[in-house]
């Protein structure tokens, strides 16, 4: 575990007012050396430098930390688990469900559950549209789907009546928020702080009508 990670992690948790205990610290980074190790065989995403990956990927996910506001999370579209397991690192009360269809993506996450020891997370490896939960969400997260629209569209069955939906994005997407369907309306809008990071990053929250 090289000392100038855990420096750069800490440097840039405190840029965005999070405290965290020792032991969430090296959780993080014991993930980012297993998503460093395994990104050179399975290519589970396409930042190579781990220097970015602190930023662009851990940091990124812990932004929306603040305003996680549910009992329970999917984190759909995870990839290699982002942001779902940062969120379960800092959050280990908050059970916290990783959906993705890609065969090599879920066997990563089902190795960092198990070598983080993360009680609060739960790994599916389905298709979104096929996966059919006992109990449906409160909270559904997704920082991988292209489009509002897109994302609304496959996680709809998901979400409880009341429940919430965080559209992790970039730019504040103008366009996709006038052509929301009537029955969606966008609850809040929050710009991102993510150090270490070119470009906008925001948080839409959304709901239905």
């Amino acid at each position: 575990m090289m000392p100038q990670y855990r420096d750069l992690l800490e440097q840039q948790c405190q840029q965005i007012d999070l405290q965290l205990s020792d032991e969430q610290y090296g959780q993080l980074l014991k993930y980012h050396a297993l998503l460093v190790k395994w990104n050179k065989t399975f290519n589970l995403t396409a930042v190579r430098s781990p220097e970015e990956m602190i930023s662009r990927h851990l940091i990124d996910s812990l932004s929306v930390l603040p305003y996680i506001d549910v009992e329970r999370l999917i984190d759909v579209g995870s990839g290699p688990g982002l942001p779902g397991i940062p969120l379960a690192i800092c959050r280990p009360d908050l059970p916290i469900t990783l959906l993705d269809s890609n065969i090599k993506k879920s066997r990563f996450q089902f190795q960092a559950k198990a070598e983080l020891g993360l009680a609060n997370v739960e790994v599916i490896h389905e298709r979104v549209e096929k996966y059919t939960p006992e109990v449906l969400f409160d909270g559904v997260i997704s920082r991988a789907f292209a489009s509002l629209q897109d994302m609304l569209h496959w996680t709809t069955h998901l979400c409880a009546d009341e429940g919430i939906f965080l559209a992790m994005k970039g730019m504040y997407p103008v366009e996709e928020i006038e052509l929301l369907p009537e029955s969606i309306n966008l609850r809040q809008s929050v710009r991102l702080n993510v150090p270490g990071t070119e470009g906008e990053r925001h948080l839409l929250m959304l709901g239905r009508t």
